[in-house]
């Protein structure tokens, strides 16, 4: 430590309570001083003008007693005592008041900061434990009672992200865990087997090495989740039209048996090229995975252009079973299969969906799911909007803008 500096009790009010008492205590000294100054400057003026308006002499038995410069030096000398007399009256009498303020200020200051203080031990009660408990402060709706709302609504929202991280641990240790049972399963009956054949044997490595794939495609799936949820690193002009073009042949549409129906108009965004056709791949997969058998006319509907607004979107429609109209926002939940058919067959991972509306979120867009009275879904994705400057020129599709 310097030898020359202060002691720690030296550098200035470490409380709130202390500054506003000083703050209360300046402005009373300030206010004192400047009225005790207008009281002073008025009675000298007031003084002055009773001490001139006297006659010149004064006579006694007819004769002249005082003559004019001695009754004003006289009224000089009373007016100066007077003056005096009344700034020292006047000083002693600030300097009580502002001992007197300084007290009164401690003591509202005290009051005043009294609900803060309950809020701050309430809060350090809170922990990842408790957090379902509230400041509820009550009283008016002043300034301290709106910060207390905002706290309690940070932890509403801590609350919820704390229980949704759980959850999602919890399915993400089912989802891994389910194909780890089975791959054990399929090796202990194997080893169990001490006649097993060749052909035996490798049917239960094929069926463990898809086991293996299903896993790793989950991790791809919650390391893609993850990084949408993260924001985005680097934004390209991206156009979902041809996205959606390139994308259409590869969606297995036409090996499913399904009547295609694509409308697609150029709709330009500014983002992450991987997400976007990611987002594209889950919806067409999931159109295409919940839909009706081939042959009992099932059909998918792709739109993609800009809405009345000028916003880029993509619209994905197909045909399936029927799905209860409050139950389309759960599709967006991870690890969320609605319906007995879906949890049964096990039919994809239960992220698609999570990971389009990440996707989508992190683009800092919307997307919203309905559906269709006689079955089916359509999946609504909306983009900001994008404008290309006159001086950009994009390089291709997914190209960087220059």
């Amino acid at each position: 430590m310097r030898a020359w500096a202060l002691p720690r009790r030296l550098h200035g009010p470490r409380t709130v309570r202390w500054r506003l008492t000083l703050l209360y205590g300046a402005l009373f000294v300030a206010a004192g001083a400047l009225l005790l100054t207008f009281v002073y400057l008025l009675a000298h003026a007031t003084v002055g003008v009773s001490a001139t308006s006297g006659g010149n002499t004064q006579v006694v038995s007819g004769e002249p007693a005082l003559t004019a410069p001695t009754l004003t030096a006289v009224a000089e000398a009373a007016r100066s005592d007077q003056l005096h007399q009344l700034v020292v009256y006047a000083v002693v009498a600030l300097a009580v008041m502002t001992v007197a303020s300084l007290a009164l200020g401690w003591l509202m200051a005290g009051r005043v900061l009294s609900p803060l203080r309950t809020m701050t031990a309430s809060a350090r009660r809170i922990s990842a434990d408790n957090l379902h408990a509230r400041l509820a402060v009550p009283g008016p709706d002043d300034e301290l009672k709106a910060m207390a709302d905002t706290f309690d609504a940070v932890l509403a929202r801590l609350e919820g992200a704390f229980e949704a991280q759980k959850q999602f641990v919890a399915n993400a240790s089912h989802e891994l865990r389910t194909p780890l049972t089975l791959q054990q399963a399929i090796v202990d009956v194997t080893l169990a087997d001490p006649d097993a054949s060749v052909q035996t044997l490798r049917t239960a490595l094929a069926r463990v090495r898809a086991a293996g794939q299903e896993q790793e495609r989950l991790i791809e799936a919650l390391l893609t989740l993850a990084r949408s949820q993260r924001g985005l690193e680097a934004r390209e002009f991206v156009d979902l039209a041809a996205v959606v073009r390139d994308r259409l042949p590869d969606a297995g549409l036409c090996d499913a048996g399904l009547r295609v129906e694509a409308r697609l108009e150029s709709a330009p965004v500014l983002g992450d090229p991987q997400l976007i056709e990611r987002l594209v791949v889950n919806l067409t997969d999931n159109a295409v995975r919940h839909n009706l058998p081939s042959g009992e006319g099932s059909w998918v509907s792709v739109w993609t252009g800009l809405d009345p607004l000028g916003r880029p979107g993509l619209r994905i429609e197909n045909s399936g079973p029927v799905i209860a109209a409050d139950q389309a926002a759960g599709l967006f939940e991870p690890f969320r299969r609605l319906g007995a058919e879906r949890v049964h067959k096990r039919e994809g991972l239960g992220l698609g969906m999570s990971i389009v509306a990440a996707v989508v979120a992190a683009h800092g867009g919307g997307v919203r799911a309905r559906t269709r009275p006689r079955g089916g879904l359509v999946v609504e994705v909306s983009l900001p909007r994008y404008v290309l400057p006159l001086s950009s020129v994009p390089v291709g599709v997914g190209g960087r803008v220059v």
